[in-house]
Formats: C-alpha cells, structure tokens, sequence
C-alpha cells in the first residue's frame, strides 16, 4: 500500500508529466532538459511507468531530442511534431557554487502543446498527473493543461518560478487545481506574501498555503538544509546531506520524481522524503540533471555504513 494510491501496487501505475522538454545549454555543450521531462526519466528509472506529454519542432534539435529521451527509457508516443515553432533550448549560466540562471527562449514547440482525443483519454486513465508553473506563460498549451486536469486524477504541482515566465493569478488558479504542490522555500515565502501571509516560519507559512489552496499534500525544499514534507498537517523532515555541489540544474526535479515514487511505492512518508532529498543531492553532485542513480547507489548513499 502507498501513500498516494492506496488501490494499485507500484508496478500497476501509470503517470503523465506534461510540459516542457528542451535542451539546456552550457559552455561545455547541451544537455536533456525540462523540469517535467527530468522527472518523467527519474520516475521511469526508479521503476514506475511515465509518460512524457509535450511537442518538439520538426527539426534537427527535435529529431536529437527524441533521439535521447527514447535512450532514457522514455515513450515519445504522445511528444507532438510541430511544423511551425522550434524545439526549445535554454541558455544555461552557473555561477561559483553551482547555482543555475536561465535564459529561456519564448513561443517554442512545448508552448504550443494541442490538445487531442488521444491526451484525454491517456491522462484520464493514468493514476497520477504531473505538471508545472513555466507551461502558463502560453495561451495554447495552458488552454490544453486545463481541459488536462478536468479529467486527471491526482494532480501533483510543480512549482518552478522563472521570471518573467509567470503570474500569481495563473499560479493560484494552478495550486487550486492541485492534489500536491511542491515548491522551494523561496517561491513558498514568495506566493505565501503575495496572498497576504503575516506569518514567518516556513511551517506556518506552509500551513497558510495548504489552507488557501485546501491541499492536503504539500512538500518545500530548502537547498542544501533539505525539505519539508506536510501530508494532512503532519509534517515529516529531512535536514539535507552534505555534497560537494558541481550543479544543481535538475536536483529539484529529481527529488520530486524521487519522491513521487516513493509515495506511490511505500506507506512511510518519512522515508519518501529521504529517499527524495538523497537522490536530489546525489544528482547536485553530478554533472546534468539526470544522472543514472541505481537503487543501490540510493541506499548506499543513504547508509554507506
């Protein structure tokens, strides 16, 4: 039995991730990138079935980009060709300790994401459905994630603010559709403010958010210190393990794929939240945002005694 889907086993699930998929770019080359898609891979290596939702030009950055999902064990059966907008790359920049900035180019295949008979009926059939804040800042692919989660089950929010890529407005019409929201502690004091939060602790700033949004499930990271996970008001807490950090392009996105997983896997939210903030570090002490972690390099990290 699983914390989230208590009437399948792990390997009878399905899950959606829609939104961007693109290349990263760094001085040293590019890299397979989108925050939904690196957890659509982490999700697919850790052994439950996901599928990527998005579109690619009809171009040669589209056809690599296909090339290389498909290596990663991910379906591109519901990843759309468009004839008319570019596949999606980002100007990655990192600074001294490994933080990223992004520079994302606008009007890409992944903004224009169209919907089909085929995604409803694919998204209304899966278990789980994951999605984040960026794919709001397009009218046609935001139109489809709406029709999207009027017939999606459990609908896990990823909340990934890039300036000037969003809208509180948007974000809370997002948050209000959710099961689950995941957030950094930035972004969680960020949105907490704008809806009037007098409060200062990150628990109590939770709860406000959770109370706002009536969501159960909510989940805030906190960088190098871990994360904070709420499941019905208990809140179960990772205090971070120590890396030496060479980038953290992607770790956010691996520790919700990781935890995501374990929520649908194991009954023990304390050690979901574990589990998840040790594959986000080890992916921080990696090179690129989808490094590729055995279960037996988890544990071992884990518990190297």
């Amino acid at each position: 039995m699983s914390v989230l889907i208590k009437q399948k086993a792990a390997s009878e699930l399905t899950i959606s991730c829609f939104g961007e998929v693109l290349w990263d770019c760094f001085d040293s080359g590019k890299r397979l990138g989108g925050a939904p898609l690196n957890m659509c891979v982490r999700i697919n290596a850790l052994g439950i079935k996901a599928d990527m939702i998005s579109a690619v030009g009809k171009d040669a950055l589209g056809q690599e980009l296909l090339g290389e999902i498909t290596v990663r064990g991910v379906s591109c059966d519901y990843i759309a060709l468009n004839e008319h907008k570019p596949t999606s790359t980002v100007e990655v920049t990192l600074d001294s300790s490994g933080s990223a900035t992004y520079e994302i180019i606008a009007d890409t295949a992944w903004d224009n994401i169209s919907l089909t008979d085929s995604l409803l009926t694919k998204v209304s059939s899966d278990d789980v459905f994951v999605f984040g804040s960026l794919i709001g800042r397009s009218e046609v692919s935001y139109n489809t994630l709406q029709q999207l989660l009027n017939v999606a089950n459990f609908k896990v929010f990823d909340v990934n603010l890039r300036a000037p890529h969003y809208k509180l407005d948007t974000l809370l019409k997002l948050m209000n559709k959710a099961d689950f929201i995941k957030l950094n502690d930035d972004e969680l004091y960020e949105i907490a403010k704008a809806l009037g939060c007098k409060y200062h602790s990150l628990e109590q700033n939770l709860a406000f958010i959770a109370e706002q949004t009536n969501t159960d499930y909510l989940c805030v990271t906190k960088g190098s210190h871990g994360a904070l996970l709420s499941i019905k008001g208990v809140n179960y807490y990772n205090s971070g393990y120590l890396i030496s950090v060479v980038d953290t392009v992607g770790a956010g996105d691996s520790f919700l794929g990781a935890l995501i997983y374990q929520l649908c896997s194991s009954d023990d939210p304390q050690y979901s939240v574990d589990f998840a903030c040790a594959v986000g570090a080890m992916v921080a002490q990696s090179q690129g945002a989808t490094p590729v972690l055995t279960h037996k390099q988890i544990n071992d990290f884990m518990d190297p005694a």
